[in-house]
C-alpha cells in the first residue's frame, strides 16, 4: 500500500473514512461483522483496512433477535487477504464476458436472444435483446424459485417458459434473470462454462488469483440460513455461495457466485480505469470499457447516489451486492472504492445503503483540486 498523498487524496479525509469503516463493525448490533475497504487512484493503493471480524456467529436466535456468538478463541478476525462472496458483483463479471463477446463480433448488442436461445421460447416470443439484459429493461420479473426444483432439468424448464411481466424496452426493472440468461446465451455461443470464461477471459490474465468460484473455505461468514427470512434450511454459510438459486444451480451462475478479496477487486477497477489493460494485459478495448461505465451501462449501475455518495452525477459506474459488497469506479478523478463486509453475519436485513455512500463521499471529498 502506497500513501494517499502520493495517491493525491487528502490524508485527513483518508483517516476519517478508516475511523468509519471501523465504527461500522463495533457494537452489540453493528452494520456489519466485519469489513474491508481498498481505497485509490489511479495505479496507487491508497487505503488497504480491516476491521472486525470475518466470523463472529455460530448461529442466530430468533427468540432474542440476536446472533450466538462464538467464544473469543473460536472467531475469525477479518484480514485484508479474506476472500467474501461477492453475491451480484458477480454480474459486472458476467457483463465483461459478455462485451468481450462483443468485441470480437461472436455476440450483438441489439440481436435477439432467440437467436442464440431458440429453446428459450419465454423470451423468444417477446424478442427480448441482449441489449435489454445487459441494461435490466427486459422486463423479467427480479427471480424465479429455483431454488424449490427438484432437479436440473425442472430449473432449466423455469427458465425456458418464463416470459415478461413488463414491456421489454420499456423501464427499468432489476432482475437476476438477466445475467442468467446471459451466461446461458454465452455458454452457448463460446461452448465452455462461464467459469472458464471469466477465468480465462478476465481473472488470470489479470492475475486475481483469489477470484473465483466457490466454495471458498476461507471465506468471511454470511448467514444462518433458515426459513421464514431464507428461501432454504441450510444452517451457518461460509465458502459456499448465499444466494439460494446460485446454490441450486451448483455455484455458478451468472449474477451470483463469485469470491474475491478487496485486493483483486481493486485490481479490476484500475483496469476498467485504465481503458481496459493492466500491465501487460488487456480484457478490453477502451471503447468498449466506455460502453459498459457510461449512461445507462451494460452491467454497471451508473451515477447511483444512494450507494455512490458525493461520487454519484460526474459518471461514477458501481454495483452493490446482497451479501454487503460494493464497488465504485469514478473515471473524471481515476478514483476506485471496494467495500467488502458481510452485513448478513449472522442473518439478512433490509438493506442499509447509507454507509456505502458515505464511504463514497468521503472518498470524493478526499480528492485534491475537487
Amino acid at each position: 500500500m502506497d500513501t494517499p498523498e502520493r495517491a493525491g487524496l487528502d490524508p485527513a479525509e483518508v483517516r476519517r473514512l478508516v475511523r468509519e469503516v471501523r465504527a461500522l463493525t463495533t457494537g452489540e448490533r453493528p452494520w456489519a461483522a466485519g469489513a474491508v475497504v481498498v481505497a485509490g487512484r489511479g495505479p496507487v493503493i491508497a487505503v488497504e483496512e480491516a476491521a472486525g471480524w470475518a466470523v463472529r456467529y455460530a448461529s442466530y436466535n430468533e427468540e432474542k433477535d440476536a446472533g450466538v456468538e462464538l467464544p473469543a478463541g473460536a472467531r475469525v478476525p477479518m484480514s485484508v487477504h479474506t476472500p467474501f462472496d461477492l453475491a451480484s458483483l458477480t454480474k459486472l463479471f458476467t457483463a465483461v464476458a459478455a462485451v468481450q463477446q462483443l468485441e470480437r463480433g461472436t455476440l450483438g448488442i441489439d440481436a435477439r436472444v432467440a437467436a442464440y436461445l431458440p429453446d428459450f421460447r419465454g423470451v423468444a416470443e417477446h424478442g427480448i435483446t441482449v441489449r435489454q439484459l445487459l441494461t435490466h429493461t427486459s422486463g423479467l420479473r427480479s427471480e424465479l424459485p429455483l431454488y424449490d426444483c427438484r432437479s436440473d432439468a425442472a430449473r432449466l424448464e423455469l427458465l425456458r417458459a418464463e416470459v415478461p411481466v413488463s414491456r421489454p424496452g420499456g423501464g427499468y426493472r432489476y432482475s437476476d434473470l438477466n445475467l442468467l440468461l446471459l451466461q446461458y446465451v454465452l455458454e452457448r455461443i463460446a461452448g465452455r462454462r462461464l467459469d472458464v470464461l471469466i477465468r480465462d477471459g478476465i481473472t488470470r490474465p489479470l492475475g486475481m488469483t483469489a477470484t473465483g468460484f466457490g466454495p471458498c473455505p476461507g471465506a468471511a461468514a454470511t448467514e444462518d440460513q433458515r426459513r421464514p427470512w431464507g428461501k432454504a434450511e441450510r444452517g451457518m454459510l461460509r465458502g459456499v455461495v448465499h444466494d439460494e438459486n446460485a446454490w441450486a444451480l451448483g455455484g455458478v451462475a451468472g449474477h451470483a457466485g463469485l469470491f474475491s478479496t478487496a485486493r483483486d477487486l481493486a485490481v479490476f477497477c484500475r483496469t476498467l480505469l485504465a481503458g481496459g489493460s493492466y500491465g501487460p494485459a488487456r480484457i478490453l478495448g477502451p471503447d468498449f470499457v466506455e460502453l459498459m461505465t457510461t449512461a445507462p451501462g451494460l452491467g454497471f449501475a451508473v451515477d447511483q447516489p444512494w450507494f455512490m455518495g458525493a461520487l454519484a452525477h460526474r459518471g461514477a459506474a458501481g454495483h452493490t451486492g446482497f451479501t454487503g459488497t460494493s464497488l465504485v469506479l469514478d473515471p473524471a478523478t481515476d478514483t476506485f472504492l471496494v467495500l467488502l463486509a458481510n452485513t448478513v453475519h449472522p442473518r439478512r436485513r433490509d438493506p442499509d445503503n447509507a454507509p456505502r455512500a458515505a464511504l463514497a463521499t468521503r472518498l470524493a471529498r478526499a480528492v485534491r483540486g475537487t
